[in-house]
């Protein structure tokens, strides 16, 4: 999928909403006996109405071995199958030498022929342009996250006074461009927003920490909306688990559509 293509389907649904498919077993309604796969098919069928991407994490299937991967594949397939438009980010965080990453590479976007993989930058160039080169494919590399140990490392600043987070931007985007590499960006920082849009203007960003986490919607949008949106704003607890009970997917279908909505309203000057 292109730029051009996911504003398309921006516009087209008024929304920039990615659903996180993070299935937690403890969450989910007891007769569905820890399917992960049934439990996702019905939460993509009641919010691919309002969603333009689904964020699968990679942990929540990992942890479920062998059968946990096949149900990942399943939803891919699934998602390819029945909603052929929406982006499928896998977030997985990997980061590793070259030869490795090219592996990783190879996993995600030949095999199991996801859109885009989240990436960790620390290990340097020869880390992150092994995913870079996949036709429609995007790497979406850790910037500024929403959690409350990116204080550890990512705003140090140099001698210069530039976070580190301010250097991963400068750096990554000479590797990549804005029509294959995104940058993750927690909301529960908006207003940081503002100075990540003066390094990578047209660069799609990644927003998690809206919902459970306590990010703003609208300061997300203040901040970080570009001519072209630029924002995939997830929410995953929010949505996917706001019911435990048999009726979770009609209540993640309220939930998607009271995010929508208010998207709808913050694209209003750019549609």
């Amino acid at each position: 999928m292109t730029r051009e293509e996911l504003f398309s389907q921006i516009k087209l649904k008024r929304s920039f909403l990615c659903v996180g498919l993070d299935p937690d077993l403890e969450k989910m309604p007891a007769s569905l006996n820890g399917n992960l796969f049934e439990f996702n098919k019905a939460i993509i069928d009641a919010t691919a109405q309002y969603a333009i991407a689904f964020k699968p994490n990679m942990a929540f299937y990992e942890v479920q071995g062998a059968s946990g991967i096949t149900a990942f594949e399943d939803t891919v397939a699934y998602i390819r199958a029945h909603y052929p438009d929406i982006f499928i980010i896998a977030d997985a965080k990997r980061g590793d030498i070259g030869n490795t990453s090219k592996m990783y590479a190879r996993s995600f976007f030949e095999t199991m022929d996801v859109d885009a993989l989240t990436v960790a930058p620390y290990m340097g160039e020869d880390s992150i342009t092994p995913f870079l080169g996949y036709k429609g494919k995007w790497v979406v590399v850790l910037a500024l996250t929403s959690n409350k140990g990116s204080l550890d490392f990512q705003h140090v600043e140099d001698a210069h006074g530039t976070p580190l987070y301010m250097t991963v931007l400068q750096k990554t985007k000479q590797w990549g461009s804005a029509d294959d590499m995104m940058y993750v960006c927690g909301a529960t920082q908006a207003a940081l927003l503002a100075d990540i849009r003066r390094v990578v203007p047209q660069h799609f960003l990644l927003v998690p920490g809206v919902g459970a986490q306590g990010g703003s919607l609208e300061e997300v949008a203040k901040y970080g909306m570009n001519s072209q949106c630029g924002l995939i704003v997830n929410s995953s607890r929010g949505i996917i688990h706001a019911s435990r009970d048999d009726d979770f997917a009609q209540v993640a279908a309220l939930k998607a559509r009271e995010m929508q909505q208010k998207m709808q309203s913050l694209l209003q000057d750019i549609l």
